[in-house]
């Protein structure tokens, strides 16, 4: 039977963020339970400690900061809902996009374009494609102002080339376009060594503004706080001011102990560094072995490279979802969540066409049911191994295997 549309709306159920599925790191719960007691409220946005590790991290990764230059947020939600009202006019993203990305936009009562993505990866649109998406949107009387991207990808669990980035920044810069680039996992790539991600930021610093969650990498979902980083001119300055005053009027204020947890994850401390370091480890794993059991089906997907999740089109697999009366994408949420006892948003939630047969499939449910499975999958030198590793993906081997028989039997004779 059909979701009801209304408990399950594209912006009520809007996927969250995919967690790690793991308990909380001691260190940084022990700093949080010491700041429980302060009384005063974090400055909007933020205070000088979170404002100067924020500035920290960013340098660390070749995009130097001074805290003027920076705002902190209760997520970055929050921080895209008022870089959206300051800036104005339309906004253009890519096809398919994070599911969060969009709707502040039309709370705005502001257009979205989504943008088709080149062969290669998500989260970045195909500069030709955005070059005629802006053109068609001004012929109709559109104002295109920001694009929003993201190089280390939600959903599509991608890391966008060099030189794909390169021609999309080109061509953004040369229509007047401002970037918001989301690198809320960038610390996520499965492999860093063989993975060259740069920021938008270093190729294109007077229009980009880079927000990261710290959902990605540092803090738990449930501990929201994300900042951002302007750039060092007139302009980014006069945007930071309406940003905050927008900050200001939504009382968008990051919860005193979380931003003392914020800033101690920030400095990136050993003990902070090799959990997040097992912990991309760990997904990367799975997610490979995940990617594995859904093409060896005939299913459709890029090789997960960043993340804890990974994107899949199930077009192949058609006719046995035709004979199980699955029609479109949201059929298919419906279908492979029952299916599989874990959450498949379809992929009309990342802004896919409705009528495409493609999921976003988290890994943090195949690591097992309760906290000491899955402390024992970080733990573990061989954690695919484990029998609640194995016993998941057996159960999504089991039902990809069954649509990929069904769809054979369904093939018309040659």
């Amino acid at each position: 039977m059909r979701t009801d549309p209304e408990g399950h709306g594209p912006v009520r159920y809007g996927p969250p963020l995919p967690d790690d599925g793991l308990p909380v790191l001691p260190d940084l719960t022990a700093v949080l339970a010491a700041a429980a007691a302060r009384p005063r409220a974090e400055p909007v946005g933020g205070g000088p400690p979170l404002l100067e590790a924020a500035c920290g991290y960013a340098a660390r990764r070749g995009l130097p900061a001074r805290p003027d230059h920076v705002v902190a947020a209760p997520g970055a939600p929050s921080l895209l809902l008022a870089l959206t009202a300051a800036l104005g006019g339309d906004v253009l993203v890519p096809r398919p996009c994070a599911a969060w990305w969009a709707p502040y936009a039309r709370l705005l009562g502001r257009p979205v374009f989504h943008v088709a993505t080149p062969a290669e990866c998500g989260g970045v649109p195909d500069p030709y494609a955005l070059l005629e998406t802006v053109r068609r949107v001004r012929a109709e009387g559109g104002d295109p102002r920001l694009l929003v991207l993201s190089v280390a990808d939600d959903p599509t669990a991608t890391v966008a080339p060099p030189e794909v980035l390169h021609e999309t920044v080109e061509a953004a810069a040369g229509e007047g376009l401002h970037l918001v680039s989301d690198e809320t996992w960038r610390d996520t790539v499965h492999a860093p060594q063989e993975t060259v991600l740069l920021s938008p930021a270093e190729m294109l610093p007077d229009r980009v503004t880079v927000v990261t969650d710290l959902a990605g990498g540092l803090l738990p979902t449930g501990w929201p706080a994300a900042f951002a980083r302007f750039p060092a001119n007139g302009h980014g300055d006069g945007l930071r001011a309406r940003v905050l005053d927008i900050l200001t009027a939504l009382g968008a204020r990051v919860a005193a102990p979380v931003a003392e947890a914020a800033a101690h994850a920030l400095t990136e401390p050993e003990p902070v560094t090799a959990h997040r370091t097992a912990v991309v480890g760990l997904h990367a794993r799975v997610a490979a072995a995940a990617h594995a059991v859904v093409v060896g089906a005939g299913a459709l997907s890029r090789p997960p490279r960043a993340g804890r999740h990974l994107y899949v089109d199930l077009g192949p697999l058609r006719p046995a979802l035709t004979a199980q009366g699955v029609g479109d994408a949201q059929d298919l949420e419906d279908f492979l969540t029952a299916r599989l006892g874990m959450p498949a948003p379809g992929g009309h939630r990342f802004g896919d066409d409705l009528g495409a047969p493609r999921v976003r499939l988290a890994t943090g449910p195949l690591l097992g049911g309760t906290d000491e499975e899955r402390t024992e999958c970080l733990s573990s030198p061989t954690p695919l191994e484990l029998p609640h590793v194995q016993r998941a993906l057996i159960t999504l081997k089991s039902v990809f295997d069954d649509l990929r028989d069904d769809a054979q039997r369904w093939e018309p004779p040659r």
